[in-house]
């Protein structure tokens, strides 16, 4: 592996949000492409730091910054892409739940997928669920996660479920959900598809989800 990519997974695993430029320039010049930057610095660089926050190592200010470094990284690899070398995995809906404000647990999430590949549609906050499937509908998404961080929002959940069915498209998607008040047991009761309880596992879910497709 080339030191310079090795620097890109440091760079992120260290949070350094000043050097990252340099270093994916670098790259770069080396004649590396933007895609092999992205899949073998950026997206191991964040799996690095998401094991580090599972493990109790790292927080979420640290997630955050992450997020950050990467985010610094990318329109400089964007600059440099044709439209039609990437290769998406596919699309992923996003959205915090009506009711709810709260998108930092979504941004991380939105951040780790776009890095590992899937086009990332993003409705932002406190999205009703007939906007989360007319997007479902037009976009020809099948994958769905959702956020949420208000106990009292939860049946907004249970809401996007059901609009789903009403539509006739409950089989024809995958619903992810996530965020501090959510569990295992309430994706069940709210009759859901999966619970991932950090963004790390999002990833893993949404994988999975693309391998069976």
């Amino acid at each position: 592996m080339k030191e310079s990519i090795l620097a890109v997974r440091n760079a992120i695993d260290t949070l350094d949000l000043d050097g990252i430029g340099t270093i994916v320039n670098q790259c770069l010049k080396e004649g590396l492409s933007p895609e092999e930057i992205i899949r073998e610095g950026i997206s191991k660089g964040l799996n690095i730091v998401g094991r580090k926050f599972e493990e109790g190592e790292y927080f979420l200010a640290d997630l955050i910054m992450a997020g950050e470094v990467v985010r610094e990284a990318m329109p400089i690899l964007k600059e440099k892409m044709n439209p039609g070398d990437a290769k998406s995995k596919g699309k992923v809906i996003l959205a915090t739940v009506q009711g709810d404000i709260h998108e930092i647990g979504k941004n991380i999430v939105g951040m780790i997928l776009s890095a590992n590949g899937f086009e990332v549609i993003d409705l932002g906050v406190d999205v009703p669920a007939e906007k989360i499937m007319d997007t479902a509908k037009t976009t020809g998404a099948r994958l769905i996660g959702l956020s949420a961080l208000l106990t009292t929002m939860v049946t907004s959940i249970r809401d996007v479920v059901e609009t789903s069915r009403r539509a006739g498209m409950r089989d024809q998607v995958k619903i992810v959900i996530g965020g501090a008040c959510t569990t295992e047991t309430l994706c069940r009761e709210m009759g859901a598809d999966a619970y991932g309880e950090t963004a790390i596992d999002a990833l893993r879910i949404f994988n999975d989800y693309r391998a069976t497709a």
